[in-house]
């Protein structure tokens, strides 16, 4: 059956799950340091508990005396025998509490997890005047299950102070998260990755016997037709009829919680056990819905429509292939997802069970053509193995048998026309030696490829015949049989020769500074900016104006030409400044410039210089025309070309903080560890005026130093999400005091996963909220990387947002 897990470059191995198959007794680090050696690379090993926090702190306890409370009707007294010699005072409030049990107690110290996100601590109390020091437990209480009548009464030999793990066999799991590379398709499984470990380890795999299958009788036979066996060269099913749809067992239910699957019912639960244990899909039908008792593989018309088990209509294309009944009507999407009308459901009494072999091409095109991302075309995208289908067949309807009752009651249905067989790569001794880069003995390169269940044919002393199995599809070159050899001898056992030239090891280039500058001022040219050179000589009135510099810090020229030209700058604003001054008094107010240049300083003995790059924008954006009237430049104008700035360096994560400048009028500073690498906003119509200017100036500064050395840092990519994108607005009411970026980092603290991105889309302020507030509506954007996201989890974080923005900033959520 299909299951959504869109974490589709990502596969969860579990240990415990591994040692059904192989033995293991190394940690978890050293196995995944084996693992990652042999070319699966695990990425994460993250412990698993079945319950929260593995029932730590929890006992078999005996409850000696009960007796009702004094002070409350609804209550019980006990002590109870906790296996420490003491009888423990506990105060319960069972109906069915009664002296003599055998009880859960959790003693004082334990942590209860009775949902997700709720967790308290036992502590020793007082309840209405009675101490207590624990806790008897219901099930829903510890995650054992949802019930709350009562507690749990336990039937059991076990002494008192047992510890609640032990009686419930809850084991400690650990989950290799493994980046898994689109060549290795035979690795999509627990037995696929135990492959690999029997190859390095020479431990052997224990492969699940399906020796005990048996047909029951042969009441419910289904007429199979392939008509497209180049999309399916081989279909395998079989019947299974009078099966009971219940819950899974605990052991079923644990395998696949492990791996972040949810269980449905034993039947689903079956076939995704056996998908993630054998790497083989398969597909469930209910068989009292199959119409002529007929199931046809083909294709239909195009733009024929289908419903999904996600109950969206999808129209088909005519290279789609389908499962259809004997009416021609669609029942699945072949190896990607089933269809509404005929899957398995609680009132399923008959099932025909499918195993099949897709290919690969045929799957993968009309995954992407549907953006269908499920286990099973994760695999058959990648190509699984043809000559599984009925080992998996097998296993699940014994499985099926034994967990949901039933009978197998048809032959099993085989349709492999053209039997696909292994095939067979020559290799030559001296070319793994070249690839390798080091001599291994013939004997060693032998032995690692029937360890990984290669056959060898035809030996001489020049090299021999490789016969690949059929699982390993991507294996056809002899590269990649010599790839095989070094991978499972360890890239870690070739040594690096003595001599090797080591030109193309540099790591940190020599960062082109010119290019660099050169780059930067095309982009702004190309956005209407001219780029200004101004004298570094300016006036030593300047450094006197504004407060943040220092006319003791001027450095003065000796042998000045005049006064107005008689120290070196120590601001680029001045001289842009006098540019815009000129322009304006020439008619020409719309003006866009930019400024690479030096500031200097004097030191005690000694003098500095910095680089800066500075940015002027005034006027309009562009001058009025029929077709548009003029609009003066803003705040958000300039700030767009800072943030193009930032990210042409690969700087995209800065914090913002007001600007205290006097220069300006009103600004930011962009922050990246405590330091401002640019400040920019609106020039002060004190300054801009007392230098000859009568219009509003944007002005940036940037710290041109910061960016290059920044431009050394290695770009981060990551993949685009598969899935779509979700806008939420939310208008809420805070003081004027508060900024938009103390908003942002509220957001961000709260949800670090799914929140993208946040912006302002107004702004009010006025009579109707207050003179001290002001209202802005705000535009979430939310998007998981891995799954479509719901309107559960929307909601969910929604709400977190807003407890944070009222609880922080005490704003007030308009409704």
């Amino acid at each position: 059956m299909d299951n959504f897990n869109y974490n589709k470059t990502k596969m969860k191995i579990s240990i415990n799950w591994l040692k059904d198959y192989i033995k293991l007794e190394e940690s978890p680090e050293a196995i995944g340091d084996i693992l990652t050696q042999a070319g699966l690379e695990v990425e994460g090993i993250e412990k698993f508990e079945a319950v929260p926090g593995g029932l730590k702190g929890l006992v078999i306890g005996k409850i000696l005396t009960c007796a009702k409370h004094p002070n409350a009707d609804k209550l019980s007294v006990t002590t109870v025998d906790i296996g420490d010699g003491e009888a423990t005072p506990i105060v319960c409030g069972a109906p069915n509490v009664a002296e003599g049990q055998k009880v859960i107690v959790a003693t004082v110290g334990a942590m209860l997890y009775p949902a997700p996100d709720e967790s308290f601590k036992i502590k020793k109390a007082k309840i209405r005047g009675e101490v207590s020091e624990g806790m008897i437990c219901a099930e829903d209480e510890i995650g054992m299950g949802t019930g709350h009548d009562g507690i749990m009464v336990l039937d059991t030999d076990m002494p008192v102070g047992t510890p609640a793990a032990q009686y419930f066999n809850l084991q400690a799991d650990y989950v290799f998260e493994i980046g898994l590379t689109p060549n290795r398709s035979d690795a999509t499984s627990h037995i696929g990755t135990a492959r690999d470990l029997k190859a390095v380890m020479g431990h052997e795999i224990q492969w699940p016997s399906v020796d005990a299958f048996k047909i029951d009788n042969t009441d419910r036979k289904i007429e199979v037709v392939v008509e497209n066996t180049e999309a399916c060269p081989r279909y395998s099913g079989v019947t299974i009829s009078g099966v009971t749809i219940s819950e899974s067992p605990d052991w079923l239910k644990q395998k696949l919680l492990s791996i972040g699957l949810a269980p449905i019912n034993n039947l689903v639960d079956i076939t995704n056990f056996v998908l993630h244990e054998a790497g083989q899909p398969l597909h469930a039908f209910d068989a009292d819905l199959i119409k002529g008792n007929k199931v046809v593989v083909k294709t239909l018309p195009e733009g024929a429509t289908f419903i999904t088990l996600d109950e969206k209509e999808r129209k088909l294309k005519a290279r789609d292939l389908m499962i259809c009944d004997g009416e021609g009507n669609g029942m699945c999407i072949a190896g990607i997802f089933g269809g509404i009308k005929s899957g398995v459901t609680n009132a399923t009494k008959n099932v025909f069970l499918e195993s099949a072999y897709f290919s690969a091409d045929y799957v993968r095109k009309t995954a992407m053509a549907h953006g269908l991302k499920t286990d099973a075309s994760f695999r058959f995208e990648r190509g699984t193995d043809p000559n599984a289908t009925v080992f998996a067949l097998k296993r699940a309807a014994m499985l099926i048998k034994e967990l949901c009752g039933g009978t197998i009651s048809s032959e099993i249905v085989d349709i492999y026309p053209n039997e696909i067989k292994e095939w067979d790569v020559d290799v030559k001794y001296k070319n793994v030696d070249r690839l390798i880069g080091k001599k291994l003995d013939h004997e060693l390169i032998i032995k690692i490829l029937e360890s990984l269940d290669f056959k060898i044919a035809k030996k001489t002393a020049d090299g021999f015949k490789a016969i690949v199995p059929t699982y390993r599809v991507e294996v056809t070159r002899e590269a990649d049989i010599i790839e095989e050899i070094l991978r499972i001898y360890g890239f870690n056992n070739v040594e690096i020769p003595e001599f090797f030239s080591a030109d193309f090891l540099s790591e940190f280039p020599e960062v082109d500074r010119e290019k660099l500058q050169f780059r930067t001022a095309e982009m702004l040219v190309s956005q209407g900016f001219y780029e200004i050179m101004a004298n570094s000589l300016t006036k030593p009135s300047y450094a006197s104006s504004l407060k943040e510099l220092d006319e003791d810090k001027n450095v003065i020229i000796l042998n000045k030409l005049s006064e107005d030209l008689g120290v070196l700058r120590q601001t680029l604003l001045f001289s842009g400044l006098e540019a815009i001054a000129y322009n304006v008094n020439r008619k020409q107010k719309n003006l866009k410039f930019f400024e690479f240049g030096n500031t200097y300083f004097k030191k005690e003995n000694d003098y500095d210089a910095h680089e800066r790059l500075t940015i002027f924008m005034t006027g309009d954006v562009e001058g009025e025309s029929w077709r548009n009237k003029a609009r003066q430049l803003e705040f958000h104008d300039l700030s767009s070309v800072v943030r193009k700035i930032l990210n042409k360096f690969n700087i995209s994560k800065f914090a913002s903080r007001p600007v205290q400048q006097s220069a300006y009028e009103y600004g930011l500073e962009a922050v990246v560890n405590d330091k401002a690498i640019v400040t920019f906003g609106m020039i002060s119509e004190t300054v801009t005026s007392a230098n000859g200017v009568s219009q509003n100036v944007l002005f940036a500064d940037f710290d041109w130093e910061f960016l290059l050395k920044n431009s050394r840092k290695k770009i981060v990519y990551e993949e685009i999400s598969k899935f779509p994108e979700v806008q939420r607005d939310l208008s809420l009411v805070i003081d004027k005091s508060v900024s938009f970026e103390e908003i942002r980092k509220v957001a961000e603290k709260t949800e670090r996963k799914l929140l993208k991105e946040i912006n302002v889309f107004d702004v009010y302020i006025g009579d109707r909220i207050g003179e001290d507030k002001k209202a802005y509506a705000l535009k979430f954007l939310l998007q998981d990387q891995y799954k479509t996201l719901n309107d559960k989890a929307i909601d969910k974080t929604m709400s977190r947002l807003m407890r944070s923005f009222e609880e922080e900033l005490g704003a007030i959520i308009r409704k």
